[in-house]
């Protein structure tokens, strides 16, 4: 049973499930999970400076932004929101 459930949410945060059912930013909680790491782990990096795709501070909310994370997950390469050019 609990590989069952795995492989359903491995399927709701693919890059086709995210492309098709998320908006233009996601929640840093969800970004975390499609990354793999805890909901955490995912907040003390976008504090850092250092989540692995675009992040956006609004007020007191962060946000993901989607194609950001879309280009992480099929690259493995992170976009660190300090990057410079």
């Amino acid at each position: 049973m609990h590989e069952q459930t795995n492989e359903v949410q491995g399927a709701r945060y693919s890059p086709t499930s995210i492309r098709a059912t998320w908006d233009g930013t996601g929640s840093v909680e969800d970004a975390s999970r499609a990354l793999g790491f805890s909901r955490a782990k995912g907040y003390d990096l976008a504090r850092r400076g250092e989540f692995p795709c675009r992040v956006l501070r609004i007020g007191r909310s962060t946000r993901v932004i989607t194609a950001s994370l879309l280009r992480v997950l099929e690259s493995g390469e992170p976009e660190y929101n300090s990057a410079r050019a």
